[in-house]
């Protein structure tokens, strides 16, 4: 999509509507850190505005990778707080229960995701040709939220950064510090938008979730 995701248009509203909207329900949650590309800030500040939240919420700048972005945002959340939460903008049907679920699941194990599991056959390829194929049970699909304990999120980071890991998201990094990670049960409705199609398929998702 040509616009940042967080503003891409979806039933009239960007994407970035949506998670405020889900935080702005939440009780559990006492502040809110948002990064965006550098120069939307004013931009999302006016979402924030829109959203109603009543708690503190800090526009930064993110970074090259997602996992840039993040360590960015970390470093701003209060140390007081036990658990955080990350989320991507781009998948705006995660609900505040769902939200809450992985937060109390953190609280209880150290780390949660939101995740469903695989349906589909999976098909290790090589080129074009079909290598093997790979079984399915056990097997499930990460989403966002994903909640953690705040002190063993940053020790992850920290340690990425030192040891120059990279992840595709912050479960992994806590995997690989040794961390226990629980899985809260999802369902594909919790889409990520990355695609044009993707979106279409939102809309549709929208006008009936989001109708009145």
């Amino acid at each position: 999509m040509d616009a940042p995701k967080a503003f891409a248009p979806l039933g009239g509203k960007p994407l970035l509507h949506y998670s405020l909207g889900a935080i702005a329900a939440l009780q559990q949650i006492d502040e809110a850190i948002v990064t965006v590309p550098a120069g939307m800030e004013r931009r999302a500040r006016a979402e924030v505005e829109r959203a109603g939240l009543e708690i503190p919420v800090k526009l930064v700048a993110g970074g090259a990778e997602r996992q840039d972005s993040v360590r960015i945002a970390l470093g701003l959340t209060s140390a007081e707080s036990e658990v955080v939460v990350v989320h991507d903008a781009a998948r705006p049907f995660a609900t505040p229960a769902l939200f809450a679920a992985c937060i109390d699941a953190a609280r209880r194990a150290g780390g949660a995701i939101a995740a469903f599991a695989v349906a589909d056959t999976l098909k290790q390829v090589e080129g074009r040709t079909i290598a093997a194929t790979v079984a399915r049970e056990g097997l499930w699909q990460a989403q966002t939220p994903q909640a953690f304990r705040r002190a063993a999120l940053v020790e992850a980071h920290d340690r990425a950064l030192r040891e120059r890991w990279a992840a595709t998201d912050d479960a992994e990094l806590m995997e690989r510090c040794g961390g226990r990670v629980e899985v809260v049960e999802s369902s594909a409705t919790n889409l990520k938008i990355t695609t044009p199609a993707d979106l279409e398929i939102a809309e549709a998702l929208a006008a009936r979730i989001f109708a009145g």
